[in-house]
């Protein structure tokens, strides 16, 4: 009996679609749901974590794909186009960065859900929001910073692998045959011209100025700040309220404030959260949407994942300094 017991839990974990009557985790096949974290009234505001390393890519465990921080985000603005009582969002974001590409697409998203609905938005920047952490909080009409946050690396890196040196050392070559003299610009497998240089520099430096031209239109910093800040350096909270990256020092519940006071609500306003599990005693603390997240004794993921940072080459709104990467 308690073979059979021990099979049908494996079974259970490992493929993650068993009937719902005996179903251990929820996972992203689940559905969204919403639930109250707080208030009576109709009118309500709407939390959506963003956290982790920004990509559009899914997220791979050890055996379930989970889906990548743009996918969950949408997912949440999609569900919420379709509620006419929703009218204030709070982004908590606590998140490096990441993607140049995928930091743009949550933006770009953003804007447009806040565009076509109407709904005020507030961001509340948790432990760390740079770069893409930051890029994704622009459209929001107020900025809130924990006093303990770290923000700003307003700007663009280009980061790529370098083996030539280990490659050298062991005896190994790579053999290249290649149309135009920059077509393999950016190998890993040699150290690159100074011509390939000038061109990642140029490209770097493109994705910056975008960067900071959405800085310009949605903060509007004085060229003084504007000029300090392009030197893409982080700032505690109380520093990035001094140049205006952010228009408060505060809590979660400053941003609450701030969401009831922008959408003209009052004090007894839902507060909501979608989830596709429930938790005991949730509360807006809580970053998590499935039941798996949350699970430290499944082997299918630990989570980890989420906070790794890129390992291939290209081009992110990251602040590259944060968990060793490369």
């Amino acid at each position: 009996m308690k073979r059979l017991c021990l099979f049908l839990l494996c079974a259970v974990l490992v493929t993650g679609c068993a009937a719902p009557s005996i179903k251990l985790i929820s996972d992203a096949a689940d559905p969204l749901r919403e639930f109250t974290l707080a208030g009576t009234a109709p009118q309500k505001i709407l939390i959506i974590p963003i956290r982790g390393v920004i990509s559009d890519n899914p997220r791979k465990g050890f055996i379930r794909v989970l889906p990548s921080t743009v996918q969950k985000v949408v997912a949440h603005l999609r569900k919420a186009e379709q509620d006419q009582n929703i009218k204030a969002v709070i982004f908590k974001i606590n998140s490096p960065g990441g993607s140049a590409t995928a930091s743009d697409i949550l933006y770009r998203e953003i804007m447009v859900y806040k565009e076509k609905s109407g709904v005020k938005i507030v961001a509340v920047m948790m432990g760390l929001a740079t770069s893409g952490g930051y890029y994704v909080a622009l459209p929001a009409d107020k900025i809130v910073a924990h006093p303990t946050t770290v923000t700003g690396s307003v700007g663009a890196v280009f980061l790529r692998p370098e083996v030539s040196g280990l490659m050298e050392k062991i005896g190994v070559d790579v053999a290249v045959h290649k149309s135009g003299r920059n077509k393999d610009m950016g190998s890993p497998f040699r150290t690159p011209s100074p011509e390939e240089e000038r061109l990642l520099q140029s490209l770097s430096d493109q994705l910056g100025q975008r960067f900071t031209n959405l800085l310009s239109k949605h903060r509007r910093p004085t060229p003084a700040a504007l000029e300090e800040i392009a030197t893409a350096r982080i700032y505690m909270a109380d520093n990035a309220l001094q140049v205006g990256l952010v228009d408060q020092v505060g809590y979660i519940d400053d941003a609450l404030q701030q969401a009831r006071q922008l959408a003209a609500l009052p004090n007894d306003a839902k507060v909501v959260i979608y989830r596709r599990t429930s938790f005991p005693d949730d509360n807006i603390y809580n970053p998590l949407s499935t039941g798996s997240e949350g699970q430290p004794t499944v082997l299918v993921d630990l989570g980890l994942l989420e906070w790794v940072p890129p390992q291939t080459a290209g081009f992110y709104y990251l602040w590259p300094a944060y968990a060793g990467a490369p």
